[in-house]
């Protein structure tokens, strides 16, 4: 301001004037004119015509600003849908595609001449089962003005199809044409389809590795299993003999033989019940979940394992919590676990000679919406590191062991929703337990 007035003073010019120029109360600039001959050169008249004129030039003023920031909007905008970075349409409600740029072209297969024509309809890009869709999103359109992306297919020239994913807005001066920015996801859908068969073929990889290992597992317990079999087979045999003494009496006992007869049937029934759990191990089969009492599965393990804990000198505790909830679950693959966590627990006692072998199985509800199962020993324990490792496939702490068993057991035990973990305990030992989510009518 000093240095303005230091100027004038200089320049020593007889009138001045000074008018700003204002638009809806908004100063765009000052007109400033002097006269260095006369002065009161701007008189009332004057001044009045002068202001007219201020007041148009503001107008102009900032119509010109107006226009420059539109060319350079429009300009960013071209540029933006000439870079063809996503596909961009120009449309109506109607279903006229107005423009469109080369991206978008390229991906429907098209040529500028279709744009040009008119022959271009998005309606007719979209395929038949899309269109009810596509109309209701006109509507919520017409309600909100602009929609998240959404996943939809074109029809290419050539009668193929593109999946795409399109987020739409309608124009606010035009409320019956929009914009749609346009993304093609054939690359993605191709890249998704590869992993689900990736995933299928792991998970068959899996099913088929988790069979061998059922029966690896039957194998080495092909003695116990015998012995199983051959207990209710012997009583069998022992009451059928006890029935044909009962008959063979001068007066026959029918009510002995009748126990008897029915004692043979409890233990077909049993020999039955022994050998349909073994086929069901052995048998490859897809995972079938039904609701289960953990309990049961328990001591259907025991059932099979029986003899090697007899042979290995091992005593069993079992402390399962009565009437627990179902679990929803396959009973072979649970089953799976439960063997694979016995026979670990036996094996890590082999060694100890200077206390009990001891195995401690226990179930309870962990939270209102998980069952816990447990498999305590008394071997030689499990070190923080090991314990992390453990169920990485091909990690094994045995010097015979393959490494899959534990690996196959946590697998399982994901596949059902849970989780298994282990840990060493206090004094000796480790202790290896799974969590299970319980079925949803139980839980609710």
């Amino acid at each position: 301001m000093i240095s303005d007035r230091h100027n004038i003073c200089q320049k020593q010019a007889r009138s001045v004037l000074c008018l700003p120029l204002v638009k809806q109360a908004k100063l765009i600039g000052v007109l400033y004119l002097e006269n260095n001959l006369a002065s009161h050169v701007f008189t009332p008249a004057r001044i009045s015509v002068l202001e007219l004129l201020a007041s148009q030039a503001a107008i102009s003023l900032e119509n010109a600003r107006l226009y420059n920031d539109l060319q350079e909007r429009e300009a960013k905008i071209r540029r933006l849908v000439d870079s063809n970075i996503v596909g961009i349409v120009i449309w109506d409600v109607q279903g006229r595609i107005i423009d469109a740029n080369q991206a978008f072209l390229d991906m429907v297969g098209y040529a500028q001449e279709d744009l040009v024509s008119g022959r271009l309809r998005w309606t007719e890009l979209t395929p038949a089962e899309w269109r009810d869709a596509d109309e209701q999103i006109i509507t919520e359109l017409k309600a909100v003005g602009t929609l998240q992306p959404r996943e939809k297919e074109y029809l290419r020239k050539d009668g193929s199809r593109v999946p795409v994913l399109v987020a739409r807005a309608l124009f606010e001066w035009k409320p019956d044409e929009g914009v749609s920015f346009v993304i093609d996801m054939t690359d993605r859908k191709r890249a998704e389809e590869k992993l689900r068969a990736s995933e299928r073929r792991l998970l068959d990889a899996r099913m088929e590795l988790a069979h061998v290992t059922r029966v690896t597992t039957l194998g080495e317990m092909t003695a116990s299993i015998a012995h199983e079999v051959n207990q209710p087979l012997a009583a069998v045999a022992a009451n059928a003999e006890a029935c044909l003494r009962w008959l063979d009496r001068a007066t026959p006992d029918l009510d002995a033989a009748r126990r008897s007869v029915e004692w043979v049937i409890n233990d077909n029934n049993r020999a039955s019940e022994v050998i349909r759990r073994v086929r069901a191990l052995a048998k490859k089969t897809e995972i079938e979940k039904l609701p289960l009492d953990v309990n049961d599965v328990v001591k259907e393990v025991i059932t099979l394992v029986q003899r090697e804990l007899t042979s290995h000198q091992v005593s069993l505790q079992m402390e399962l919590a009565p009437a627990l909830p179902m679990i929803m679950g396959d009973r072979v693959q649970l089953q799976q676990v439960m063997i694979n966590l016995v026979m670990n627990g036996i094996e890590a006692m082999q060694s100890v000679t200077d206390r009990p072998r001891e195995l401690v199985i226990r179930s309870r509800q962990n939270e209102p919406q998980q069952m816990l199962v447990s498999v305590a020993d008394c071997g030689v324990g499990l070190s923080a590191e090991d314990a992390d490792r453990l169920f990485n496939a091909f990690f094994t702490t045995k010097s015979g062991g393959m490494g899959m068993g534990l690996s196959i057991c946590r697998s399982i035990v994901e596949a059902h929703g849970g989780r298994l973990s282990a840990f060493g305990n206090e004094g000796s030992g480790a202790t290896f337990q799974f969590v299970l989510p319980l079925h949803q009518e139980e839980a609710s």
